[in-house]
């Protein structure tokens, strides 16, 4: 159980990150963000998470918010995520985490 727990932090970790350095980088980037190689590479490990918040979004929600939405989904699964692991290494012993 602590795997899954442990596997499902480590996504939304990575997920989270890939999606703020899109951020920061499409900050810095400016116009020229879609022709950098690394902002590619971000969009790309970022891209199923924004999909899965289009599918979850009603329609009124700007295209340009969908990332913001995936970025707050996977808060919210990181923080949920941290709270099973905090509660499950008090169930059996901190020691075993």
């Amino acid at each position: 159980m602590l795997t899954l727990i442990l596997a499902i932090k480590l996504i939304a970790e990575i997920a989270l990150m890939a999606l703020f350095g899109q951020w920061v980088l499409g900050l810095l980037a400016g116009e020229r963000k879609s022709t950098n190689l690394f902002y590619q590479v971000l969009e790309q490990i970022g891209r199923p998470f924004v999909l899965l918040a289009r599918f979850i979004t009603p329609r009124f929600v700007l295209e340009r918010h969908h990332p913001l939405v995936a970025f707050l989904l996977l808060g919210l699964v990181w923080a949920g995520a941290t709270v099973a692991k905090i509660s499950h290494c008090v169930k059996i012993g901190v020691q075993l985490c």
